[in-house]
């Protein structure tokens, strides 16, 4: 096992992994910026170096100040938790490099699943079921046209190096597809640094499943199960569930068997998700894949029982799934998750201030992943999430009980959270009996301004 590990990353995620990495008794490093300094996770690491001022590019993002930060503290690996690096293949290659270990996948087979139209034929090669769509990027607009005409609109367009809703455009007719190839061509290139299109059928109203992995550096892969994602806006997902109430024991069978073989194939290691959508007729086509772990991978956690970033770390180490999974694997009861963020929960504008209370909900089946406290001050630079709500009962009605429960006592002040949206969406009988897509969110928005 490790002797020291750098987390670089900040927030609720740096210090879950401050946390697995102690209970496996290896010591830590946090990194901070200036805006972070009396953050949670700096005060329980054994040791935190800062890396620089607030800016993400000159502080989390910047590769040589963490390698720096590395090096000074003298770690043996780097875990990079959720976002910022954590799928830069190139900051992968620098740790290798540097001759410290990444907890992650190697750099090539993150270069090739975070290009989506690479992942999109590498996954139809390994017969995982794809949309119809572009073989490749897509030159010009008028390539994109005669794609079009062939698979049949409506069509989605989507970032070659996108993610997070970026770089994507619904187009449903020919005469506007010109406009927004051009519009989702800048936007990417504006986010990304590349601007490469490709192009996939669009399913009305899906609905977003993921698939949870795991894989061993000896050739070994295995599935945890899936992930219900669907509550989302503007493709940035507001709760998750586990299991699906739409998989069904034999689809879930069928898809463990075809992702194990895919993984192996492509040499792939450590935790990552697969990510479908679902059609009416309960047919997955795999979208992507996230190469890290997931924020929503507690819900995961309390279906199995499996310490997921435990098992990042021992993975990484070198161990053996079989000696770090039991025999059998199976779903435990059922969990949901609300993300909680400092936004005002009508207009959805960041909210960034001091919490002047805070109380988080406890009691069996009751989890919060957080870093911040009463006194506590929300930075306006960074992700408005500031907390992870997670419970797990019997079924999904205890799990909503305990949810609706634990949202009443989550109390925070000083600043505006997302409490109130949560507590209305678990109110309202689509949800509640399990009746949505991925169109939820636009539907529940508009009937809570008619009100």
């Amino acid at each position: 096992m490790f002797r020291k590990v750098l987390v670089a990353n900040r927030g609720e995620i740096a210090l879950r992994v401050l946390n697995a990495c102690r209970e496996l008794g290896i010591r830590t490093v946090a990194i901070y910026s200036e805006a972070d300094r009396n953050s949670l996770h700096v005060r329980f690491a054994d040791e935190a170096i800062c890396i620089g001022p607030p800016r993400l590019a000159e502080s989390y993002l910047n590769v040589p100040a963490v390698i720096s930060a590395a090096e000074i503290a003298d770690v043996d690996a780097i875990h990079p938790g959720y976002g910022l690096l954590s799928e830069n293949a190139n900051f992968a290659e620098v740790c290798r490099a540097s001759n410290i270990k990444f907890i992650g996948p190697p750099p090539e087979v993150t270069r090739l699943m975070g290009e989506k139209e690479k992942a999109r034929q590498a996954m139809k090669k390994a017969n995982v079921p794809i949309l119809p769509g572009s073989d490749g990027v897509l030159a010009t607009a008028e390539d994109a046209q005669k794609c079009a005409k062939a698979v049949g609109y409506p069509v989605i367009l989507k970032a070659k190096a996108g993610g997070g809703g970026r770089g994507m455009r619904i187009v449903r007719n020919a005469e506007e597809l010109p406009n927004l190839f051009h519009a989702a061509y800048g936007e990417a290139a504006n986010a990304f640094g590349n601007g490469e299109l490709y192009m996939e059928k669009f399913v009305e109203n899906p609905r977003h499943i993921e698939f949870q992995v795991l894989a061993d550096e000896h050739g070994n892969v295995a599935t945890l199960f899936e992930r219900e994602c669907s509550i989302q806006r503007r493709h940035q997902k507001l709760i998750e569930e586990a299991p699906s109430l739409q998989v069904t024991p034999s689809l879930r069978a069928e898809l463990d068997n075809t992702l194990c073989r895919c993984l192996k194939d492509i040499g792939y290691q450590n935790a990552g998700t697969v990510e479908f959508l679902m059609d009416e007729d309960r047919q997955l086509y795999f979208i992507e894949m996230n190469t890290r772990i997931q924020v929503e991978h507690p819900v995961t956690e309390a279906i199995t029982g499996i310490d997921l970033v435990k098992a990042q770390l021992r993975i990484a180490a070198g161990e053996r799934l079989d000696t770090i999974l039991p025999a059998k694997i199976a779903i435990r009861g059922h969990s949901i998750e609300c993300r909680i963020n400092a936004e005002n929960p009508k207009k959805f504008t960041p909210s960034p201030g001091k919490i002047t209370a805070f109380n988080v909900p406890g009691g069996n089946g009751v989890r919060v992943d957080t870093a911040l406290y009463a006194e506590g001050v929300v930075p306006p630079y960074y992700d408005s999430l500031i907390a992870k709500l997670i419970v797990h009962g019997v079924d999904r009605a205890e799990a909503i009980a305990k949810m609706e429960r634990a949202l009443r006592q989550f109390i925070v002040q000083g600043i505006e959270t997302s409490i109130p949206l949560h507590q209305a969406i678990f109110a309202d009988p689509g949800f509640r009996a399990g009746d949505f897509d991925t169109s939820f969110m636009e539907q529940f928005l508009a009937r809570e301004a008619e009100k």
